[in-house]
């Protein structure tokens, strides 16, 4: 084709038009992303937003290529360039304005674009590729799935037609560079495809291709890319022919043959033919083959929607099959599924966020026979590994418990409060895949059951005091909350009636996992159960003491209560007066009784009053005999008991005493003696007893 300023017309309203539709399409596209939060869709939408780049530079280059067609034929016309020759030879392209854009555009302006297309390929697929390893693991089906599916489907066969068109158009030399344009687009359509390909197969199959293109995609920006690059430099070395158009190194070949395959086919052709030594394909089996390809292609498609009739339910998992939206299925144990082909009948499968140590959320699983796990209140120690001390930092987010103060300060202190931290797992498993999936949208759920527990449980916690939580009572606390949350949780889902069916989990455990004050006044907690322990000591100290007195005492602790308590009961009847003299008489034998089974020294006691008083009882009875036998003696002879008695008794005051006995009669009682003592000096080693000392 003769390369007319009509040509290039048509050619640059064929690159605008590209523009206007890839700009489009690609916005949508981008939209759709990020309000379906579709990772590769929106990976996707930036490579046709950057491929709407092409499309504009070819149409300026078209546009100005026009431009010098017109201004060559208006020198033509004017016959310039045979003046310029003649006079001003040196100087005739200097009246060829457009002609010297067009040629700057070539060396200038296309390099320029096309290094700033690569870098903007690799930048942004490196940045993709980096958010698509961290979304890789997340399990979310994106929303809006069935737009997804319309959308990327009509893209992909809007920009395929296109691109053909344009790939055709791109045979001519003239237009030639439309190829650049074409493969972009064709980029964008094979993109689209694969997105609506592997929707499909998340929706029958296995997830994995739908993850995949997370970090597949943007490494396929990246390698884009990189051809650009390795496409300019080559461009540099490469030799051109005389009036040879230059072409971009934005022009992908990898590219140009999804926007051409038939070239591929005949490159393919080639080869088997040169392989092979022979025309393989002109033979009747190869031109069956050929028209039987889109046949096979069509059946291929069939197979593939018709297995989307049989699921596989794993051992792990529920399922409910919808059918146009309503349920048909609420239950589906694990196992082969036959339901009617996709979209007729869709099965769904619960799903459990997945969440990090720091509660973030990194993706969900399909699951629901597992036992789930629900944090209500403050998150495991992160330390788990060293000892947990109310000191130590504990989890990175903690949730305090407003509680009533402990022991006295709830009395004294009005309008007082404490707050503890409380780890409250709960384990719960489903039960009801329909009214789990009725419960909300997979992302709220769990924030639903969440916030339906901790209301119970901060309503509840404030009713206990400090002693209640930290004390023997923590068993019975967790066992009240179970009950109260499982009330609490049937009331969700409620129905036509309003009436709550519930949310379709069964709560295996609620239970208090550990307990502690804030680590700042972690110190004045601990001096108050320091102190509580001390008394507790003393307590036990004390009642040790007891049992070891009442032991010492009567032999055991048991028998001295008893004895003790029957005195009570005696000093009771006694004062009060409540009892007859024989129950007085009975409660004192019964006294007695126990008094003689105990030991100790309580019966050793006892042992020696009754030998004491059986002493004193018979000398006092030997004496009032013995009394009895004087006062017979005195009877019988007066005078002579009584000089008995006087002589006994001056007897016993004269024992080692000197006496003189004189006669009255003399009338001087001056006596002289010589009392000296004959054992002086002589017995001074002689054994003095006690008897031989006088009074």
């Amino acid at each position: 084709m003769r390369p007319d300023y009509l040509s290039y017309q048509r050619a640059t309203s064929v690159s605008f038009l590209g523009l206007v539709i890839q700009g489009l399409l690609a916005a949508a596209l981008v939209i759709y992303g990020v309000l379906a939060k579709d990772h590769a869709a929106l990976t996707a939408g930036l490579f046709g937003a950057m491929g709407a780049v092409i499309w504009l530079a070819l149409g300026i280059v078209f546009d100005q290529a026009r431009r010098e067609r017109i201004e060559a034929i208006e020198a033509e016309t004017l016959g310039q360039d045979a003046a310029a020759a003649s006079v001003f030879e040196a100087t005739g392209d200097e009246f060829r304005v457009a002609a010297r854009r067009l040629n700057a555009m070539y060396k200038v302006f296309f390099p320029i674009v096309s290094v700033l297309f690569g870098a903007a390929l690799i930048g942004v697929g490196y940045l993709r590729f980096k958010t698509g390893q961290v979304e890789f693991h997340t399990l979310d089906a994106p929303a809006f799935r069935g737009w997804a599916i319309g959308i990327e489907a009509f893209i992909a066969v809007v920009l395929f037609l296109f691109a053909r068109y344009a790939a055709g158009m791109a045979r001519q030399t003239v237009w030639a560079n439309l190829k650049a344009g074409a493969a972009s687009a064709a980029g964008l359509s094979l993109m689209c495809v694969s997105l609506v390909v592997f929707h499909i197969v998340d929706i029958v199959g296995p997830d994995g291709p739908l993850r995949a293109l997370r970090v597949v995609l943007p490494v396929a920006l990246m390698v884009f890319g990189a051809e650009v690059f390795v496409n300019f430099v080559l461009d540099i070395y490469r030799p051109r022919k005389a009036g040879e158009s230059p072409r971009p190194a934005f022009n992908s070949p990898l590219l140009g043959l999804v926007a051409s395959p038939e070239t591929v086919a005949r490159s393919i052709n080639e080869a088997i033919n040169y392989q092979l030594g022979y025309d393989v394909s002109g033979t009747w089996l190869y031109r069956l083959l050929s028209r039987a390809a889109a046949p096979l292609i069509l059946g291929g498609l069939l197979i593939m929607w018709g297995v989307s009739c049989f699921t596989v339910i794993e051992p792990h998992q529920r399922a409910m099959v919808l059918r146009f939206g309503k349920i048909v299925q609420e239950n589906v144990e694990p196992g082969l599924l036959i339901k009617a082909p996709w979209p007729i009948d869709e099965v769904v499968i619960p799903t459990e966020v997945l969440r990090n140590d720091k509660g973030e959320r990194i993706g969900v699983t399909e699951t629901a026979t597992g036992v789930r796990v629900m944090n209500l209140a403050t998150q495991p120690p992160t330390n788990a590994q060293g000892a947990i001390l109310w000191t130590n930092d504990h989890a990175r987010e903690e949730h305090y418990q407003v509680m009533q103060p402990a022991g006295s300060a709830r009395t004294s202190s009005q309008g007082a409060i404490a707050l503890l931290s409380v780890e409250l797992p709960m384990f719960y498993a489903i039960e009801n895949v329909a009214l789990y999936e009725q419960l909300g949208p997979p992302d709220s759920r769990d924030d639903l059951i969440k916030a339906t527990a901790q209301r119970e449980i901060i309503r509840y916690m404030s009713t206990l005091s400090v002693d209640d939580i930290l004390g023997p009572g923590r068993e019975k606390t967790g066992a009240a909350l179970m009950q109260k949350v499982e009330g609490a949780l049937a009331q969700l889902n409620p129905d036509a009636d309003g009436k709550g069916r519930g949310p379709g989990i069964r709560i295996i455990n609620l239970g208090v996992a550990g307990v502690h004050p804030a680590k700042k006044v972690a110190t004045e907690f601990e001096a108050v159960v320091g102190a509580e322990q001390n008394r507790q000591a003393k307590i036990d100290s004390a009642r040790a003491t007891a049992v070891e007195t009442l032991t010492r005492i009567a032999g055991s602790a048991k028998l001295a209560e008893e004895i003790v308590g029957r005195i009570d009961g005696l000093d009771r009847m006694r004062v009060e007066g409540g009892g007859t003299q024989a129950k007085i008489n009975e409660q004192e034998f019964e006294i007695q009784k126990l008094l003689d089974q105990a030991g100790g020294r309580a019966a050793s006691l006892i042992a020696e009053a009754k030998s004491e008083r059986w002493v004193r009882h018979m000398g006092e009875r030997a004496r009032a005999v013995r009394y009895g036998g004087l006062l017979e003696s005195f009877k019988s002879a007066p005078e002579l008991f009584k000089a008995s008695l006087y002589f006994d008794a001056l007897k016993i005051a004269l024992a080692d005493t000197r006496l003189f006995i004189t006669s009255d009669k003399l009338q001087d009682l001056r006596i002289t003696a010589e009392l000296q003592d004959k054992d002086s000096g002589t017995n001074v080693f002689q054994e003095i007893k006690p008897e031989d000392v006088p009074n």
